[in-house]
């Protein structure tokens, strides 16, 4: 790459966007050429690789939006579905590509994902890791391979501060384990189970969310059958493995059309 991508992050005071400032602080591919705040917040005006505690870089922490988008090639996004949807369309607007690893998105958070990649490029996934990205792509496979014979259950535990539940990786773990299936998830999902419940139903998939202490993320995917059982995992002791795989597909979407992109894209997974 000739110049060195120009990368914008909003919600840089938090605890995944400074981590994401530094990661791009410490590549040669890219720089931080804007960082953003909600209006209000106390971090306004604070240099945002100060805050990211890898020494000042002269980018400035600000509330405008619209402006930081217009002068960048990416956006990297980690903070809120209501936020990112709105950070969509602006993407869409300046003809800038996003990437967002937030989680808990509803429908219509996701059809603002849709509309802007008519635009530019986007890259969404419930998990940034290339580790979990490549879990999906194991758990769909043998889901694939096994019958409803063996029952799916998806356990995960998080941090006591996470707000979302079952999260964003584990009900894409679903997702790909009624893909492989061949399967409507809406259908088939189980998302918590109390009182009598009755007997499990064939076919269906449940879920499992545990929150406590500062647990990075836990993922489980159990295919229980009669006499053996199968079990896909991925433990996540650092957070920098999420702002990596979101710089990393930052990173990718320079020269790229237009589109809705998932990891599995970038990581060169998809068939």
């Amino acid at each position: 790459m000739a110049n060195p991508l120009k990368i914008g992050v909003v919600g840089a005071s938090g605890r995944m966007g400074r981590m994401v400032v530094g990661i791009i602080s410490g590549s040669g591919d890219c720089e931080l050429a804007g960082a953003t705040e909600a209006p209000g917040s106390e971090h306004l005006g604070a240099d945002a690789g100060t805050l990211a505690g890898v020494g000042e870089n002269g980018v400035i922490v600000t509330d405008d939006t619209a402006a930081m988008f217009a002068g960048v090639d990416a956006v990297v996004d980690f903070t809120v579905p209501a936020a990112t949807m709105a950070h969509a369309q602006i993407a869409a607007e300046a003809g800038c590509a996003l990437v967002a690893g937030t989680t808990g998105l509803e429908a219509a958070h996701r059809d603002a994902l849709e509309a802007a990649s008519a635009s530019v490029p986007v890259v969404w996934a419930p998990n940034m890791s290339a580790g979990v990205n490549l879990l999906f792509a194991v758990t769909q496979q043998v889901a694939r391979a096994l019958g409803e014979e063996f029952d799916i259950e998806i356990v995960e535990m998080h941090h006591r501060h996470k707000v979302d539940a079952p999260s964003g990786t584990a009900l894409g773990l679903g997702q790909a384990a009624a893909a492989g299936r061949g399967v409507d998830f809406d259908t088939v999902k189980v998302l918590s189970r109390e009182g009598i419940t009755g007997e499990r139903t064939p076919g269906k998939i449940g879920f499992a969310a545990l929150r406590g202490g500062d647990v990075v993320g836990e993922h489980s995917v159990v295919f229980a059958g009669a006499g053996e059982r199968i079990e896909l995992s991925h433990r996540a002791t650092d957070r920098a493995i999420f702002a990596r795989g979101a710089v990393r597909a930052a990173l990718w979407t320079a020269g790229k059309p237009a589109g809705l992109y998932t990891m599995n894209d970038v990581l060169g997974l998809t068939d």
